[in-house]
């Protein structure tokens, strides 16, 4: 099954340390992409002479671009469609640039009963530098929430 393909999962499947994995290499049509949906035309991430004069020493991606693939984590594999973003802490540790392969993890780090909150714990590595890190809150929908559905859907 490739990454494309949605993998649903109800509150009642979740196990805390479930995890998924999801590898993207960063091109400059996504940077340049994200710039235009954005609105976020800082040179660092789009002039490679100006960014070759800061300490980054060339064009890196817009941080919110690494976190962006959180969601595509959290909306398309684990927990899924289906599942509701809550809230997200970011912690950004290092630059990501143009080239890199990014590998964005989710795992649960908790379920809470009440309102079927799960708690996951985020992180972006690029190689083994993390680049990113944090916490998702999403609410995921129970079996009785969706007669006739089947997880994995």
């Amino acid at each position: 099954m490739s990454f494309h393909e949605a993998t649903s999962h109800f509150y009642e499947d979740l196990k805390v340390g479930m995890r998924e994995t999801y590898l993207k290499t960063v091109l400059d049509s996504d940077v340049i992409g994200f710039a235009q949906i954005s609105g976020d035309h800082n040179p660092i991430h789009l002039s490679e002479h100006f960014a070759a004069k800061t300490r980054f020493g060339g064009r890196i991606a817009h941080g919110l671009y690494t976190a962006s693939l959180i969601s595509a984590v959290l909306g398309m594999r684990l927990p899924g469609p289906g599942a509701v973003y809550l809230s997200q802490t970011l912690k950004f540790r290092a630059p990501v640039r143009i080239g890199d392969v990014i590998a964005v993890s989710v795992e649960v780090a908790e379920l809470i009963e009440k309102g079927s909150r799960v708690r996951l714990a985020c992180e972006a590595h690029v190689d083994a530098t993390i680049v990113l890190e944090g916490e998702a809150m999403v609410m995921v929908p129970r079996r009785a929430d969706m007669p006739g559905a089947l997880a994995g859907d």
